[in-house]
């Protein structure tokens, strides 16, 4: 099932929820979405994108979002006011490792902190499996959106992307 591919901490997570999945190796320098799709033959509108958003208050806070690759996030409305936020922006490549321990192509919504709020766009709850981050840029799962159910913190949010 992937070998050493994933963290131990995220495949403990990831076998806790008792959800099939799949990993798949994954050259790093070809981990950012599209180019993974591409390079590897799988379909952009099957794989999913994590992004770590920064709520704008005296005390920032933050969620991961997890949308189709073929969408945009609405980080002005929908973040937003999930947040409870008048600011919300996209949290930069710094910030993103330093609150998740992730590099951007690999960011995963497994094995979270607890203080890190997980949106989900609702389209994802359609599909009969998406791609993830593995939780670094050299793996890939691929995974039943029932996962989400059994994640804690995660909410599935119409609307959340564009």
């Amino acid at each position: 099932m992937g070998g050493d591919l994933l963290d131990d901490e995220i495949r403990s997570v990831l076998d806790a929820t008792g959800v099939d999945y799949r990993v798949m190796a994954c050259d790093p320098t070809l981990a950012d979405t599209a180019t993974f799709c591409e390079h590897y033959g799988q379909a952009l509108e099957k794989s999913a994108n994590a992004i770590l958003v920064k709520a704008k208050a005296a005390e920032p806070r933050f969620a991961l979002c997890v949308l189709l690759a073929t969408t945009r996030l609405d980080v002005n409305k929908s973040v937003r006011h999930c947040l409870g936020a008048k600011r919300a922006s996209f949290a930069s490549a710094d910030e993103t490792r330093e609150q998740t321990g992730m590099e951007l192509g690999g960011v995963t919504p497994l094995g979270l902190p607890a203080h890190i709020d997980l949106l989900v766009d609702q389209r994802i709850a359609e599909l009969d499996f998406i791609i993830l981050g593995g939780g670094s840029r050299r793996a890939k799962i691929f995974v039943s959106p029932q996962l989400f159910d059994k994640l804690p913190n995660a909410s599935f949010v119409e609307g959340l992307a564009k």
